[in-house]
């Protein structure tokens, strides 16, 4: 099988290599000789993917590739390893293009590719309880209306404001801390 990345069939694919790693935690538990691992999952594989384009199309089809590496999106990939690995879609992470000499129109090309795995969409957040917001600021009302702060408070900042606001229009900065002494 030919290897396809997206509309792109790749030509003369001299070697792909998959890399695979698993998600360990080590736990060193107190009094304990020895560890426990902990299998957290398994990382995106990468495919580590070189082959050489020659001929007229070389040129263009290194420039698809130049393209489709900046654009930065998901592709669909084809080849047998990709296929027995499970990966459907990835994202190309590195791409590096080497310009043979003594053959005219003749590039070797590395390409990095990282398996793709769709993000899982965020929950509903319509469906969070509003109520406990809606609680405590309430309760913050009522304890400042049961200390009577409230009342007592409240023409002292709108003064404040309106001394800053004053202060602030003829460019003078209000003071925000206490002068030394």
């Amino acid at each position: 099988m030919q290897p396809m990345l997206d509309d792109i069939e790749l030509p003369q694919v001299q070697e792909i290599t998959t890399h695979e790693k698993r998600t360990l935690a080590e736990h060193k538990p107190p009094g304990m000789s020895g560890s426990l691992l902990q299998n957290l999952g398994r990382r995106p594989t990468y495919l580590l993917l070189w082959g050489v384009a020659t001929g007229s199309e070389a040129l263009d089809t290194i420039a698809k590739l130049n393209q489709k590496f900046q654009a930065g999106a998901s592709l669909s990939f084809t080849a047998d390893i990709s296929t027995e690995a499970n990966i459907d879609q990835v994202i190309i992470d590195n791409l590096q293009v080497q310009d043979l000499a003594g053959k005219p129109q003749r590039y070797a090309y590395v390409l990095t590719l990282r398996e793709y795995i769709e993000p899982v969409p965020p929950e509903d957040l319509s469906a969070l309880n509003t109520d406990i917001l809606d609680d405590a600021l309430s309760g913050i009302d009522d304890i400042l209306a049961g200390l009577g702060f409230a009342d007592i408070l409240s023409p002292f900042i709108t003064q404040l404001t309106e001394i800053n606001d004053a202060l602030q229009r003829q460019g003078l900065a209000a003071v925000t801390s206490p002068p030394d002494q």
